[in-house]
């Protein structure tokens, strides 16, 4: 009988011990519930973000290379060549003359956007 009390206690402990990890698989079980949880709103911050942080670089670097064309170059005039015809063409109007240095300016505030843009993305990534 002594042995039949020893397997019976040995098989009280054990199922308690199996009631204790159960508890505690539960415990992870709902813990890694709330983290998958956590990161999928995480997952979806970030694709927002990342999508609007993108759209926004390519806009920002568009508008700079506008711009960057637009008071970057002298820009071509089309020219008529002087012809002794009948006709006097009349005098060229006066040209549109460019901001260059408020362009300069708009250029580098876009620059340091585009700048912030892309950090942005970098730690979002």
């Amino acid at each position: 009988t002594s042995k039949i009390d020893q397997a019976a206690a040995k098989s009280a402990e054990l199922k308690e011990q199996i009631q204790e990890v159960q508890k505690e698989l539960a415990a992870l079980t709902a813990e890694q519930a709330k983290m998958d949880k956590i990161r999928s709103e995480t997952h979806a911050e970030y694709t927002t973000a990342s999508v609007d942080l993108q759209e926004g670089l390519t806009g920002v670097r568009k508008a700079v290379s506008v711009l960057r064309d637009y008071y970057g170059t002298t820009g071509a005039a089309l020219l008529q060549a002087e012809s002794s015809d009948i006709m006097q063409q009349p005098a060229p109007p006066q040209k549109h003359a460019k901001a260059t240095e408020a362009g300069d300016s708009i250029v580098q505030l876009l620059q340091v956007v585009e700048s912030d843009f892309a950090k942005n993305l970098a730690e979002e990534e």
